[in-house]
């Protein structure tokens, strides 16, 4: 009976991968897609499921060294401000026997990326291999060693700009490139909206964790310069999505006005989120709530673009 309950107890394969976060490579994916589609006139079905996989792959494979080398590493250990916005998922705090699992969900992550890869090799034109597997290569070495040594990323100031990098530039050129669409002057502007938007959870995750950063040696922004600082910065990225889909309006042709409502987020939730984030800046328990609203701000404003960008191609 006893040893039923343990493993009743047991965290599922969604709590281990993080899967309420894949949201952050998913909407990009889409997003680079639907701008193929309305570019090239056309949908190459097979090819967004594989590049979808190995998306989601790469992203599980990233998420769950984070939690193995957080922990190995003892930031998630002295953390006491875990919640569901950032801390990792504390499932080798609660569950160390659990760690080889943990690498073989990694290792898994990125094979199933790799097969991927490799099966969309001959869908697109080989023009287009040195970027597919650039971005494979590139993002491999991100899902491990944004925390895992000897690079360890996130611990030496490289954090943020590789969170932006993956889930903005390199997420959304994937997906155009397995339309086989190269690098075309509007996939340009549609970079950087998704890297900020996720780029924005961090920032207020790492406002929560500043203490358990210091002492776990992660040096990100909270850590390097403090929670006002890091407000601040909060604010300029999240007005800086606001920018490009401006920019989006602007400079795409025809009824771009449909991207303006990605932005309703930001008129009946980001001042709210912004009051609490810049005001309680050095206050984990309500950062919380301003992580949340982040959260929440994040998968309104991905969802409402693509949705702007699916009527946008069939108007």
């Amino acid at each position: 009976m006893e040893e039923k309950q343990l493993m009743q107890n047991k965290p599922g394969i969604a709590k281990m991968i993080r899967a309420h976060f894949l949201s952050s490579i998913i909407a990009p994916i889409i997003l680079g897609t639907l701008l193929a589609v309305h570019l090239n006139g056309r949908l190459e079905v097979l090819n967004f499921l594989i590049v979808l996989i190995i998306g989601i792959g790469l992203h599980v494979a990233t998420n769950v060294y984070n939690d193995i080398f957080d922990t190995i590493q003892g930031t998630d250990k002295v953390n006491v401000h875990r919640n569901e916005s950032s801390g990792g998922s504390g499932v080798l705090l609660d569950n160390p026997e659990l760690m080889g699992k943990m690498f073989l969900l990694a290792r898994i992550g990125l094979i199933v990326a790799l097969a991927g890869t490799i099966a969309l090799m001959p869908l697109i034109n080989k023009m287009l291999w040195p970027y597919l597997w650039g971005l494979y290569l590139l993002s491999a070495f991100f899902s491990k060693y944004y925390t895992a040594p000897p690079f360890k990323l996130a611990y030496r100031g490289w954090g943020e700009i590789s969170v932006w990098f993956a889930f903005g530039p390199m997420a959304i050129l994937i997906a155009t490139v397995s339309q086989n669409l190269g690098l075309h002057p509007l996939i340009w502007l549609l970079m950087p909206a998704t890297g900020l938007s996720t780029s924005s959870i961090l920032l207020a995750g790492q406002m929560i964790d500043l203490d358990a950063d210091r002492a776990g040696g992660k040096h990100g922004v909270a850590s390097r310069m403090g929670t006002r600082v890091t407000s601040v910065i909060y604010l300029l990225v999240q007005s800086g999505i606001i920018v490009n889909v401006i920019l989006l309006f602007i400079f795409f042709p025809g009824n771009s006005w449909l991207f303006l409502f990605a932005l309703i987020p930001y008129i009946l939730i980001f001042p709210k989120a912004a009051g609490i984030i810049f005001k309680n800046h050095d206050n984990p328990d309500m950062i919380k709530q301003g992580a949340k609203l982040t959260v929440l701000i994040h998968l309104a404003f991905s969802l409402l673009l693509i949705i702007g960008f699916l009527i946008y191609i069939f108007l």
